[in-house]
């Protein structure tokens, strides 16, 4: 008997509310399907239903999404020492697709799941939700959140700033820095101004400045304030209060992005890793490359890491013709994080000329000496660090600056 004749296979197609299971057996024949609600008590029932449909059989689960919403099942089946495989999306996109004719519906999703876990029962990963990596994923999401939502609400003071102040953004280098949000707090408008000498301005600004905004600042300040003119309109408190409200919640959503950063250095601490070694690696950086990789035992090597994130080149080819081009696929945010590290480590500085990482750079303009484009060299150099970030994950050691001779950049 085929070994596969000793399993039943239960696909599941993964919602917010509800999941989808389909049963099929080894010569994809369908037994059943069943509709559970997004919950533990339904987990039971769906379990016990398994079981009984498949007798003396052992039943395997298929699951698309570990992480997301099917992540409480996965876990729940584990528990209950159940046999669970990880399905790639792309997997049950590709069976769906390889009908003649295509259709779309959560049983025939989880049914297309179930066909993937039949034939490629060997290969596919066992499913791992481990909960560490789940919840550095779920700090780096909000933190995303939140600075996207100090991006729309720094938008929205230009908007209002410009009415009221139109050189305002001769102010400050930035408009929603400390400095700046006290000043737009205290003074929305230029009437706020009135009466305000330039040792008064800047005894407000010194504290939130670190005492770096001098009485000759304050006075250029007031100055442009004056050669703007009067900006005064109907309604100016309603607009005021716009200002001020903005300015409270730019400040609260700073604040919270701190404690959001103070989280994520206390649970990378617990995984040992010193990615931080590395020049241009911050506490921010280092965890999301931890969120992205996930679990560095389940890549037998740096080169399984590299195809992960779409970094490896895939070879297009016919009747022994073709060549390797940069591949479109893996992990977007993942390269997208190693592509920025990797512009960090070739960086110069303006004033000294001096590299940030001079093994980096002298391996990048090599690269490109050997008739590579820039684009292709700074790949190279995204595929180094993944070596490095592999091997630091893994072994949990520190980066060490290679030793090079300095030179200064041109």
């Amino acid at each position: 008997m085929h070994y596969k004749q000793n399993h039943i296979y239960v696909g599941l197609d993964l919602h917010k509310d509800t999941h989808t299971a389909v049963i099929i057996d080894c010569w994809n024949e369908k037994l059943q399907t069943i509709v559970i609600e997004n919950k533990p008590s339904d987990f039971t029932k769906l379990l016990n239903k398994v079981k009984k449909v498949a007798g003396n059989l052992t039943p395997v689960f298929g699951l698309e999404d570990v992480h997301g919403y099917g992540r409480s099942l996965a876990v729940f089946l584990l528990e209950k020492e159940q046999i669970v495989k990880e399905v790639n999306s792309a997997l049950s996109y590709s069976e769906r697709m390889s009908y003649p004719t295509t259709k779309k519906s959560d049983d025939w999703d989880a049914q297309c799941i179930a066909n993937v876990l039949v034939r490629m029962l060997e290969k596919l990963p066992d499913a791992n939700p481990l909960d560490l990596y789940w919840t550095i994923r779920m700090l780096v999401n909000r933190r995303n959140a939140i600075v996207k939502s100090i991006t729309t609400l720094t938008n929205q003071l230009h908007g209002q700033l410009c009415n009221n102040y139109p050189s305002y953004k001769k102010f400050f280098s930035d408009v929603n820095s400390k400095t700046a949000l006290v000043f737009w707090e205290n003074y929305p408008s230029p009437h706020h101004l009135k009466g305000v000498t330039d040792e008064d301005l800047a005894e407000l600004l010194r504290k939130p400045s670190h005492n770096s905004c001098s009485t000759r600042k304050a006075k250029t300040i007031l100055e442009i304030v004056e050669s703007d003119g009067d900006t005064l309109r109907e309604y100016q408190e309603a607009r005021d209060f716009i200002i001020q409200s903005i300015v409270r919640d730019i400040r609260f959503k700073s604040e919270e992005i701190e404690k959001v950063e103070a989280e994520m250095k206390k649970l990378l601490a617990l995984l040992e890793f010193k990615l931080e070694t590395i020049p241009g690696i911050d506490t921010v950086t280092a965890t999301t490359l931890v969120a992205g990789i996930g679990d560095i035992n389940r890549f037998r090597n740096a080169d399984k890491l590299a195809r992960f994130a779409g970094i490896a080149p895939v070879n297009f080819s016919s009747a022994g013709k073709g060549k390797d081009k940069q591949s479109k696929q893996g992990n977007r945010q993942l390269y997208a994080t190693i592509y920025f590290l990797a512009v960090q480590q070739i960086q110069v500085s303006k004033g000294k000329k001096t590299p940030r990482n001079q093994a980096f750079l002298e391996y990048y303009n090599r690269k490109v000496s050997e008739g590579k484009t820039k684009v292709q060299a700074l790949i190279c150099v995204m595929r180094r660090l993944v070596n490095i970030i592999y091997g630091m994950m893994k072994n949990k050691t520190e980066y060490v600056m290679p030793t090079v001779e300095l030179k200064e950049a041109v």
